[in-house]
């Protein structure tokens, strides 16, 4: 075969191990995880993968309070979608300034239905004129067995309610819930029209400084689109419901329906952060980055779950496309999307180039994935599926009402079990211990000191053996 056919040798996390070296760092706490994607700064380089058995809102919802961002999978109805970024965006608000609200003439059947939709118990209680009336909240009717009972019924009314006529500060917000030892405290104007509300928990949530959040304190959060049928009419939805960063989530990146697509939506949506991928050449980063992506997307076939390399023969090793792409484009941010199986290969990929790491099979199987817990051969395990599978594919069709133009070759795991991990917050914390003992290994204290101090040793099978436990039982 002609040597110019031949790119060269690539390895990948498993071939390669990190330098240690001299280290200024005296506390791993003192390591400085956070980095930058488009606009945001987010704590923690990890991404929750867009799989319909990864993230959905509980996981989205997670991800941004443990300092990362979570990205709800695009394989369901517009609307289905768009009521997810909904549920993140609603869920913490240092000031909720559209609360939603009910009529004296709601039911509880209506206000159990709103719970289910929005996953929170509170609402304010407005005439017509959005004038405020009073408010419901859960202890009004817990123990209510009628369905049919009116809010008016149940509510508390505005007499004794404690308002304030304007907006305030945080340490002033804090003040109010400790004198009059409330929960709630709706914002009026003079003619008692709702302006907004601020919530007891939302207060004591807005001091985790560690949480990944918009200017206005909510919650960040992206949601993935495709390139063709509903993307556009997607996209629009999902901005206008607050969405803050939009993710073209295609198996193969660097198709030019793929350049348009990045280049109509930044267009059309210019003020909206645009990861795009995925691609694993050098060529493939600078043309999506060209076309308008803010962030790109890189990996083709390392993922648990994908069969992509099998299937068509096509991929290049995570670890050395990372290498490949920021030796040729080191200032185009770059995303590693799969291939990582434990935070040391999260290291690695960070450590070659990478702004963060898009993760599926190791947050999948947590409370806060999508699915039941079920039992099999007496061991807890939730399912986790390639988003190339035909199961997938056809279920977008189903959800999305599109076309088959033709039906595809599976590319990836129909219907795989992992094992139940509990939750997602601990699973994030063991990663992130981590990393700082990875970072301070390679005498790094943020980021940008990793990629400049990290150097890689190649190893043999027998420095592979060498590097996991030996002579020893797990038990």
């Amino acid at each position: 075969m002609p040597k110019k056919k031949i790119k060269g040798k690539f390895l990948t996390f498993g071939d390669v191990l990190l330098i240690p070296k001299r280290s200024p760092v005296d506390s791993r706490k003192d390591i400085d995880l956070s980095t930058n994607i488009g606009p945001f700064r987010i704590n923690l380089p990890i991404i929750s993968s867009p799989m319909d058995t990864v993230t959905e809102s509980s996981m989205a919802i997670a991800m941004a309070k443990n300092g990362g961002l979570g990205i709800i999978h695009r394989f369901c109805s517009i609307e289905d979608q768009k009521n997810e970024v909904e549920k993140v965006k609603r869920k913490e608000n240092w000031i909720i300034e559209n609360p939603i609200t009910v009529s004296p003439e709601t039911t509880l059947a209506e206000i159990l239905s709103l719970v289910e939709k929005y996953g929170f118990w509170t609402y304010l209680v407005v005439d017509e004129n959005k004038k405020l009336l009073g408010l419901i909240s859960k202890r009004d009717y817990l123990f209510c067995d009628d369905k049919n009972k009116k809010v008016k019924d149940l509510m508390v009314p505005f007499e004794k309610l404690i308002v304030i006529n304007k907006k305030i500060s945080l340490e002033e917000a804090k003040k109010i819930f400790e004198k009059y030892k409330i929960e709630k405290l709706p914002i009026v104007d003079k003619e008692r029209k709702v302006l907004g509300l601020i919530t007891s928990k939302d207060v004591e949530n807005f001091s985790n400084k560690k949480t990944s959040r918009d200017s206005k304190g909510r919650l960040l959060v992206g949601a993935a689109i495709g390139i063709k049928g509903d993307f556009l009419e997607r996209a629009q939805e999902l901005v206008r419901v607050g969405v803050d960063i939009l993710v073209v989530d295609v198996a193969h990146g660097h198709l030019e329906k793929t350049l348009k697509a990045v280049k109509t939506l930044k267009s059309k949506f210019p003020e909206i952060p645009l990861i795009a991928g995925n691609v694993a050449t050098p060529e493939g980063v600078r043309d999506l980055f060209s076309a308008g992506a803010d962030v790109v997307k890189v990996g083709i076939g390392p993922g648990s779950s994908c069969s992509t390399r099998i299937v068509t023969g096509v991929g290049v090793p995570q670890l050395g496309a990372l290498l490949w792409i920021k030796e040729r484009y080191p200032k185009i941010p770059i995303i590693s999307d799969g291939g990582c199986k434990n935070s040391g290969d999260i290291v690695k990929a960070l450590a070659a180039g990478a702004h963060a790491v898009m993760l599926g099979n190791m947050l999948a199987g947590t409370d806060e994935a999508p699915g039941k817990v079920m039992v099999v051969n007496g061991k807890r395990v939730k399912v986790f599926r390639g988003m190339s599978s035909s199961f997938a594919y056809e279920r977008k069709l189903k959800e999305t009402n599109e076309k088959a133009e033709y039906i595809p070759v599976s590319e990836g795991a129909e219907f795989g079990l992992v094992p139940y991990k509990g939750s997602v917050s601990e699973v994030l914390e063991n990663i992130e211990k981590g990393l700082r003992s990875g970072f301070s290994y390679c005498g790094a204290r943020n980021l940008k000191e990793l990629w400049k101090k990290a150097e890689f040793v190649e190893i043999s099978l027998g420095g592979l053996k060498e590097s996991g436990f030996d002579n020893i039982f797990l038990v």
